[in-house]
């Protein structure tokens, strides 16, 4: 699925109904006092977490959520009705901001969270609350509360348990589209993928994987060179990253320096992103000989395990022609379980 990750909404909550002046006129009470009801409270603007919900496409084609407003008060004590709250499911990891103040208004990351982000008005009271000993016919009310008006910007950081990381044309679109359901475009071009794609991988025994293809990342990134800088918050959530190096890079460029490249990225824009488990899956397999593939084992055991980086697992694979993906999975499952066990 494509992933719109950011959007603008307008909300506006409903205001209270008015309170009503009214008394009662009834043939056999001749001094009847005032009945006039309470006007009902005006909707919220709530937005609620779904595990279903994996993008904030709904906003950026609808921006604008109206909650209904409360209905006045009758008489014969008769209260208006509420306004009905206006409901909108987000995708968890949904961080909601204000446009205005800039501050984070909250931070949805559960299945079923709610969160009111405009408070409808309350209804007014109507002239029987007014009543007293001395003041047998009131003619006073009150109106509604107004609405309350609001520009909020929504940022998805996914929730993906495998955020897969690499240099632009590594080949992360094309291993989501062999290890997954996704269709993420692919192309023989820098930045085919503009955008985070999620993608989940079924295994034996109703285990399952959620993968999220970030944007390829290049140097700078971190201080907003390229697109990555863009999609890195991505990876903060991510349990592991699965950083995919290509084997025979089309620049001719070397891949144990290209993935050194990326993790300075990552631990300029943040340590604790850098320290996360990682696997190392070298793509493209089926391009290099036998010879060629040992000679390459062999260095990459050894370099990717010094320059003051913690050696990793290593494994070699081809989305494009389906070799050695089930191992892949199955690494991935494993540290997980680890990562799980830890956090537990």
């Amino acid at each position: 699925m494509q992933l719109v990750d950011q959007a603008t909404i307008f909300v506006r909550s409903g205001k209270g109904g008015n309170g009503c002046v009214s008394f009662r006129r009834e043939k056999y009470i001749p001094k009847g006092g005032p009945d006039g009801g309470d006007g009902g409270k005006g909707g919220d603007v709530i937005l609620v977490g779904d595990s279903h919900v994996n993008t904030l496409l709904t906003f950026a084609l609808r921006p604008h959520l109206r909650a209904e407003n409360g209905e006045s008060g009758k008489g014969a004590n008769c209260h208006g009705s509420d306004g009905a709250d206006q409901v909108a499911k987000v995708p968890l990891g949904t961080v909601i901001i204000d446009a205005d103040s800039e501050q984070v208004v909250a931070e949805i990351t559960e299945h079923g969270q709610s969160v009111i982000v405009a408070q409808g008005g309350k209804g007014g009271l109507g002239n029987d609350r007014f009543k007293t000993s001395t003041n047998q016919t009131p003619r006073e009310s009150t109106p509604g509360e107004p609405w309350q008006e609001r520009t909020l910007r929504l940022e998805l950081k996914l929730i993906a348990d495998v955020g897969i990381i690499g240099k632009p044309n590594a080949g992360k679109s094309t291993l989501l589209r062999a290890i997954t359901r996704a269709t993420p475009k692919v192309a023989d071009y820098p930045f085919t993928t503009l955008s985070p794609y999620l993608g989940i991988a079924e295994l034996t025994g109703e285990r399952r994987i959620v993968f999220a293809d970030i944007p390829g990342l290049i140097e700078g990134a971190a201080e907003g060179a390229g697109l990555g800088h863009d999609f890195l918050r991505h990876v903060e959530r991510t349990a592991l990253l699965l950083h995919l190096l290509d084997i025979h890079p089309p620049d001719d460029s070397d891949p144990v320096e290209n993935y050194l490249a990326i993790r300075r990225e990552l631990a300029e824009y943040s340590q604790e992103l850098a320290d996360k488990p990682e696997i190392i899956a070298v793509n493209k397999l089926d391009l290099v000989d036998e010879d060629q593939l040992a000679d390459l084992k062999r260095r990459l055991t050894r370099e990717l395990g010094g320059k003051g980086v913690p050696r990793r697992e290593v494994l070699f694979i081809s989305g494009a022609a389906n070799l050695g993906l089930r191992e892949l999975l199955e690494a991935c499952w494993r540290l997980m379980q680890e990562v799980r066990l830890t956090a537990s």
